[in-house]
């Protein structure tokens, strides 16, 4: 509703924005115009236009474009770009991709200030505000309290003064925008409801105590991790400075830098700009490596042909013995080290032995990259293209054909596929590889195969391990034999550090550069925790090196997970003769790798963690201090190719008192939601009945189960509904999964499908340090009102529009490996929904549609404004944040009630992805949390309406109860009754039968 001067309520409109038109502000129009004349229509029609109105004008509808024809116009050439092509640093691009990919491995769990560009956003905008206020507060005139409160009781008895005098007359400005919004401002009722299978009285897990990450958070490790590294913060902060004294004092561009003829740097200017040629689509540099042949590093892998490498590994040598043991039992561990062929081998001793014929040869990988790799290779060494008899499925791509055979996947493809077969009737033969790294869906597949193979004896199930954990997973399978792969171990001699180390990463610096300086020959191999302690730590033993005198040669190789496999090839390149290698790793190189020539180790004492945090409800990345067998397997890598020495830079007696023996399962420090659905969905009414190796505990199980009922997957007595059953097919988070289907019902799935595939990759936004004011004018371009979700419609709609280009994308900070990717994972789930029968539609131009779905979604995680960018969640009263990178941040008011996709942890609790609801449509998607205060509702009503819903639950608890108990008296009649026949049929036979025996009379009464 309008007031009389024009102006629209901005907490009422509606938005008049299309995100799926061709938007003017990212292509040059074709005569120049400025600001004030484009926005001259949109003025017109109302002297204080709102925001969506302002900054998009008016939107264009759909309905008129004709079927099979595009609104949209060519894709512009680069000339038409407005403004010349932001350089890229050839530098920065290839951080950028390696950021990329350590980020989709991790999940994009938050904690990692690396992998978040907008990480320290916060921390810059708290500075900002700070030197504002010291400004205001040094230049203000200064006045004391008393004389400050003097003044207002001076202005207060003036005012009554001329009140009661009749000089001056007290008016009530009637303002028809502030009645009108307080007498449309609704007020919630939050109720706090549990369902009656949650009333603390049910035991859900074996392993009720929550269990910590750290062993004991006072510990010197546990202090010093939480600190992190003096020199990596001092060399951070050292780089940003650099960086900005060089863009100030860098004329090139400028007027004056212009005049005077100063050029750009020709390494920027000549760095080719992703994706410009080909078709406007950049290549990815893991797609080429898989590609290509893969080429020996080695003077051995060069020297000898694949049949020879197979050979040479320890695994081919007991080829027939383990074969021999595979066949005599169903379950076997085999217990092999790194590097000995278990990975690459085993699936080809099955195919040759015979077993492809009755099946496929499935083989788990807990990596996406490690599944693909060895896939590639396995191809290779037996002369067959990827994708026919050997192939691989990882999340979102499956290179499989129905010639495969071999299929090497992740194993949360495996747990996806036992949906559909729960016996697993394609898989003559399963071998579970890296089983010791206690991944989540690891565990999970470890009990479902206990029921599996009861039901299938003619499954095999092989079961690989490193040293540590073999017994544990032979007692698991009721004592199943334990194979030993002999290895190439030479001695280690492991030494403690005598004091403990607060830096480790200066530490670890200086213990390199002693041990390249006094100690023979040998390669070193350091572990680190991320990748910013992997380039602090060599840039500080490069800087160093260069200051000794005449140092001996030394080759700094850094490797982090999930770098790109053309740079991880690099460590295994053989190093010039009288030069040492150093390779700087993270625990990627524990178990999954195996380099040559490595004599000496040493182990930081540190690993990132990721752990869930049930208050807040989100997993983070924190580091903590390693167990004792990672430090064992850590110093076993110094004794492959001769007898090591492991510097380790923690004391002895941290080692016994301060680390875990073993490393604490994933299943037992993550969510659980997605594992729960899965498992209900698998039949597993009661998770007590689960057999879990470790169970979770019980906190993570409630939180996760109410998360489930609070979404409707689960009904009140804790069983699967119709919505959690169609839930279970999308692999993402249950809240996006419950998007997609309410899409359906609200008639906006195009829209939706695109929205959940932006949230399923990592940041899309570019933000170089050196560039951030750049880059966040240019993210503003695409914000939508009252809406971020809106606003990644509106990213993926423009790019599309401007025919999926990289050179596009790089203009305006987007991550185009995140936008392909988006576009991958789209059409993948597109390929679901129809494969579920489900609609595709779009809403046209109603983009109320679109967020009210949005709030069906996430109603649960919904929090009311409490002040200036504050809010507070409606059920947990926990104080959030509005980020300051949100496109609801610079609305100029802030929105009663919003609704959020997750919370960053940062140095406060942010929320990420916000979009604005009407309060009603909280009440109504989310009755079971809220209801809409009337006027007049007292206290008492709302304890009536509490009691009253409880009772209705217990009601229906009851009838379940009723129902259950029924059924399972008409089963035990059931079988009583077959019983009885049975023996009746039985006595029949013996009656009939062909042999009678004589009647021999006994002597006694009747005879």
């Amino acid at each position: 509703m309008a007031g009389e001067d024009g102006f629209q309520s901005p907490k009422r409109r509606k938005i008049d924005f299309n995100p799926l038109r061709n938007d003017d502000r990212f292509a040059i129009p074709s005569r120049p115009t400025s600001r004030s004349q484009s926005q001259a229509p949109a003025r017109s029609q109302s002297q204080a236009p709102s925001r969506s109105q302002s900054r998009f004008g008016p939107s264009s509808s759909r309905a008129s474009t004709p079927r099979g024809q595009s609104q949209y116009p060519g894709t512009p050439k680069q000339h038409e770009f407005d403004g010349p092509e932001p350089a890229v640093d050839i530098e920065d691009s290839n951080a950028l991709d390696r950021d990329w990919y350590a980020g989709d491995e991790s999940g994009h769990v938050f904690g990692d200030e690396m992998h978040n560009p907008f990480g320290s956003y916060d921390t810059s905008w708290e500075e900002r505000q700070k030197e504002a206020a010291l400004v205001e507060k040094k230049t203000a005139k200064r006045v004391t309290a008393r004389a400050a409160q003097k003044q207002r009781d001076v202005d207060a008895w003036e005012t009554n003064r001329m009140l009661t005098s009749g000089v001056a007359q007290r008016r009530d400005f009637g303002d028809d925008f502030e009645d009108d919004e307080e007498q449309t401002r609704v007020h919630l009722l939050i109720h706090d409801l549990r369902p009656p299978f949650l009333d603390g009285r049910t035991v859900f897990t074996k392993q009720v105590d929550p269990v910590p990450a750290i062993r004991d958070n006072q510990s010197d490790m546990a202090v010093f991790s939480r600190k992190g590294s003096r020199v990596v913060k001092e060399r951070r902060q050292q780089k940003e400075r650099q960086k900005q004294a060089q863009e100030a004092t860098n004329m090139a561009g400028t007027a004056l830098g212009n005049l005077m003829g100063v050029k750009e740097d020709e390494g920027d200017s000549a760095a080719p700009v992703p994706g410009e040629e080909g078709g406007g689509k950049g290549d990815s540099k893991f797609a080429e490596h898989m590609a290509k042949k893969s080429e020996g590093a080695s003077n051995f892998s060069q020297s000898k042909t694949l049949r020879e490498q197979r050979e040479y590994l320890p695994a081919f040598a007991v080829r027939e013995d383990l074969l021999r043991v595979i066949r005599d039992n169903q379950v076997v561990i085999v217990v092999g080290e790194t590097g000995s062929g278990k990975t690459t081998q085993l699936t080809q001793f099955l195919y040759e032995d015979g077993y492809g014929k009755r099946g496929m040869i499935g083989c788990t990988q807990p990596r996406r990259v490690a599944a693909m790799s060895v896939a590639k290779r396995v191809s290779e060494e037996m002369e067959c293209k990827l994708g026919s008899t050997v192939g691989y499925a990882i999340r979102f791509e499956d290179c499989t054909s129905k010639e495969t055979v071999i299929k090497y996947m992740t194993d949360g493809v495996l747990l996806r596929e036992s949906l559909n077969e729960p016996d697993l009737d394609r898989y003559s033969c399963v071998i579970m590889d890296e089983a010791h790294e206690r991944a989540l869906n690891t565990d999970v597949l470890m009990g479902l195969f206990k029921k599996v193979l009861a039901r299938r004896r003619d499954l095999k199930l092989i079961v690989t391990s490193a040293t540590m954990n073999s017994k544990r997973f032979s007692d698991f399978y009721g004592g199943a034999p334990e194979f030993f792969i002999p290895g190439r171990t030479f001695p280690v001699d492991v030494m403690f550090h005598r004091s403990p180390v607060e830096d480790y990463v200066d530490q670890a610096v200086q213990q390199v550069l002693a041990i390249h300086v006094s100690m023979g020959a040998g390669d070193i191999l350091v572990f680190m925790t991320g990748q910013e302690d992997i380039e602090c730590t060599c840039e500080l033993i490069q800087d160093r090196l260069n200051a000794l005198n005449d140092p001996p040669k030394l080759s700094i190789l850094p490797i982090y997970s999930q770098m790109p496999a053309d740079l991880q090839a690099k460590i295994f390149d053989r190093a010039a003769p009288g030069v040492r290698k150093v390779i700087v790793a993270t625990n990627i190189a524990e178990t999954s790798l195996t380099v040559d020539g490595i004599m000496y180790v040493v182990d930081a004492g540190y690993s990132k963690l990721k752990v869930y945090n049930p208050r807040m409800g989100m997993d983070t990345l924190q580091i903590t201090p390693i167990s004792q067998a990672n430090a064992s397997q850590r110093s076993g890598r110094a004794g492959r190719t001769g007898p090591g020495k492991a510097f380790r830079l923690f004391t002895e007696a941290a080692y016994k008192d301060e680390l875990y023996i073993q490393t604490i399962p994933e299943i037992q420090r993550t969510n659980l939601s997605n594992t729960v659905l899965l498992l209900k969905s698998l039949g597993v009414k009661d998770l007590l009945d689960f057999d879990f190796m470790d169970p979770p505990p019980q906190d993570t199980i409630t939180t996760s189960l109410f998360d489930l009922w609070a979404l409707g997957a689960l009904n009140n007595i804790g069983d699967l509904t119709d919505v959690g059953l169609k839930m279970t097919p999308f692999p993402m988070d249950p809240s996006l999964a419950k998007l997609l289907i309410t899409s359906e019902e609200y008639g906006c799935s195009e829209e939706m499908l695109t929205i959940v595939s932006m949230l399923s990759v990592p940041s899309i936004f570019y933000r170089p340090k050196e560039r951030q004011e750049e880059s966040d004018a240019a993210r503003e371009k695409f914000f939508v009102p009252e809406s971020d979700h809106l606003t990644y419609l509106h990213v993926y709609s423009q790019w599309k529009s401007n025919g999926y280009s990289d050179a596009w994308c790089t203009r305006h900070f987007l991550h185009p490996k995140s936008l392909r990717r988006a576009k991958e994972i789209r059409e993948q789930i597109g390929d679901i929904m129809k494969m579920q029968k489900m609609t595709m539609v779009s809403c046209g131009t109603d983009w109320d549609v679109i967020r009210k779905c949005i709030c069906s979604g996430y109603y649960h995680q919904a929090a009311k404004v409490k002040g200036i960018g504050e809010y507070v969640n409606l059920r947990t009263s926990v104080a959030i944040q509005l980020h300051p990178t949100s496109a609801l941040y610079g609305l100029g008011y802030l929105p009663d009630y919003v609704v959020y996709h997750e919370l960053i942890l940062t140095s406060k609790e942010y929320m990420s992805t916000v979009t604005s609801v009407d309060p009603k449509w909280l009440a109504e998607l989310g009755g079971v949390f809220y209801s809409v205060k009337e006027k007049g509702y007292s206290a008492r009503e709302k304890r009536v309406t509490e009691v009253e819903f409880n009772r209705k639950m217990e009601i229906e608890t009851q009838m379940a109860e009723d129902k259950k108990n029924e059924e399972e008296r008409l089963e035990r009649e059931k079988g009583r009754g077959e019983a009885q026949k049975e023996g009746v049929v039985v006595k029949k036979v013996a009656q009939r039968g062909a042999v009678r025996r004589p009647v021999v009379k006994r002597s006694g009464r009747g005879f």
